[in-house]
């Protein structure tokens, strides 16, 4: 089906092995080039000049960063900061850009976005109504491999496009769906001007010099090293604050640990217990936490465990409290999931099969199904030290059941890779999500036969709850569409959501602003051009 072509990111984060690595897989291996960029760059990072705001990233977004095909967490951070939408859709609604507003027809049809009449790309040629057809066209064009196609392409048709006038663009829907808006948003607009005549969107020389509409310029890029981005003077939300801002690749934990105590970056993202190793106060420093909805989980292979008592036994042994504690510390770091939903999100409910830890319950179920001395493989990113944990206390807790578990850890893209085929090594897997608010963005993962269903399962009931949802715009009968389809997923047996951690932030004392850039999902900050340096 067209539907289940490529997935809606907001998501996709990459967090680890099926997170946005869902959209093949979390940020390219760098050159290990960490040295280099101590001496290349020093000029420009704090200790040298006040006015540069260094941000340690765990992977290298690439040389071939671009609108369309650009969906790892690094390389859409370097999208937002180059490129506009025409309006950010987040858990605080809608947030606009390029565009001003948007009518919807009487029908609930065609959404008339009114476009901002006051925008130059950095190349000083106009933004006009041309460059959003010719994005969205672009995404939609399914030789294209955009990571946005599903939101645009659908069984009953795709969204038509229409330029109405220089400043104004209509997208008709091909039927009335809940959660239009949000699809049709968060994605970024190219200039028209630019890449009218290329064909290979991911791989063309114009993705290294590239022409956009967002707070800053890319300066320089080298790879696995570092991402530099120039202050864009002719931002229309206002000249950022800070003159340049650098992305530096630090792969290595003790090593970002060690740079953000010493003042050498400005800013990492850490786990609780590596928070709890640093000083913070003494080294002007602070934390941010914050929500990303994002999911942490255990996906099986039904392909492999075909029996779905074996999958709900390999569950009820499984205790994701101990898990939690163990990698997060505190409740305060994290939320309990019980469905493929966020905790918090209008739709989430209990009303679910929990699989709460019943040692006796899953050997039950196993002697049923009449299976002795299970042994399954779990896939894992080796260099994430949460599925690290995860990946152990899971081979323990199912130890207790009888259960084998051999332990895989590898390169979080080979592992990505392999699982798009039903019939890879693995019998589980550890990763994660970051998708949109409405449940409908989580359609490719877990409709049957969705590009990013790595469950591999066939379930026609779970599909259909997923047209009705989509198509059903009554909130009360939209929450009892999902409350079913919860229920379904979690009968299946595949999907053991495990945690909703939040996303801490160390940051500079010295860095403010924060609350007017705003803490978001994928991108970290919603405008960069709002933070400021004392």
């Amino acid at each position: 089906m067209i539907l289940k072509k490529l997935k809606r990111l907001t998501a996709l984060l990459c967090v680890s092995v099926l997170t946005i690595s869902m959209l093949s897989g979390c940020s390219k291996d760098p050159t290990g080039e960490e040295d280099n960029l101590n001496s290349t760059t020093n000029s420009t990072t704090t200790g040298q000049n006040a006015n540069t705001f260094t941000y340690a990233i765990a992977g290298d977004p690439g040389s071939n960063v671009n609108v369309i095909t650009t969906s790892d967490r690094f390389g859409l951070m370097t999208i937002k900061m180059i490129y506009s939408p025409l309006l950010m859709y987040n858990a605080d609604g809608e947030n606009w850009f390029l565009a001003k507003s948007v009518d919807v027809s009487d029908d609930n049809l065609t959404y008339t976005f009114h476009l901002r009449d006051d925008v130059k790309w950095s190349d000083g040629e106009p933004f006009t109504a041309d460059d959003v057809v010719f994005t969205y066209n672009a995404m939609k064009d399914e030789k294209n491999a955009g990571w946005a196609y599903s939101q645009l392409v659908y069984d009953q048709g795709s969204v038509e496009i229409t330029k109405v006038d220089d400043y104004t663009v209509a997208m008709t829907m091909p039927f009335v769906n809940a959660s239009a808006l949000e699809m049709l948003s968060n994605i970024f607009i190219m200039p028209e001007h630019i890449y009218k005549d290329v064909t290979d969107f991911e791989n063309n020389d114009y993705n290294m010099n590239p022409v956009g509409t967002g707070p800053y310029v890319m300066s320089e890029y080298s790879a696995g090293s570092y991402v530099k981005f120039t202050k864009n003077d002719n931002y229309f939300l206002g000249t950022p604050n800070i003159d340049n801002i650098v992305f530096q690749v630090i792969e290595n934990s003790n090593t970002a640990m060690l740079a953000i105590q010493s003042g050498e970056i400005n800013a990492w993202i850490a786990t609780p217990s590596e928070v709890q190793q640093m000083k913070i106060d003494e080294n002007n420093l602070k934390t941010v936490a914050y929500s990303e909805g994002r999911i942490g989980y255990l996906m099986l292979n039904a392909n492999r465990i075909t029996d779905e008592k074996v999958r709900q036994a390999i569950l009820y042994a499984l205790n994701k409290d101990e898990i939690n504690q163990a990698c997060f510390l505190s409740s305060e770091n994290y939320e309990t999931p019980w469905s493929f939903i966020p905790p918090g999100n209008t739709y989430f409910t209990e009303e679910i099969e929990k699989y709460e830890q019943n040692i006796e319950k899953s050997k039950e179920l196993l002697s049923e199904a009449g299976v002795s001395g299970l042994k399954i493989k779990l896939a894992y990113g080796s260099s994430d030290p949460v599925q690290q944990k995860q990946a152990v206390m899971i081979q323990e807790q199912l130890g207790k059941a009888g259960i084998t578990v051999e332990l895989a850890g590898g390169d979080a893209t080979a592992i990505s890779n392999a699982m798009k085929k039903a019939d890879n090594e693995y019998d589980a897997y550890l990763g994660g999500y970051i998708m949109g608010i409405d449940p409908d963005t989580f359609a490719s993962l877990f409709e049957s036969d969705a590009a990013f269903n790595y469950m591999h399962y066939d379930y026609p009931e779970i599909d259909e709850l997923f047209e009705q949802g989509r198509k059903e715009t009554d909130p009360e009968k939209r929450k009892e569409i999902y409350t079913n389809l919860q229920q379904a997923i979690q009968k299946t047996g595949c999907f053991y959501p495990i945690t909703s951690n939040k996303r801490i932030l160390v940051i500079s004392k010295n860095v403010t602003g924060i609350e007017e850039a705003k803490l978001v999902p994928v991108y970290t900050f919603e405008d960069t051009s709002k933070l400021k340096m004392k």
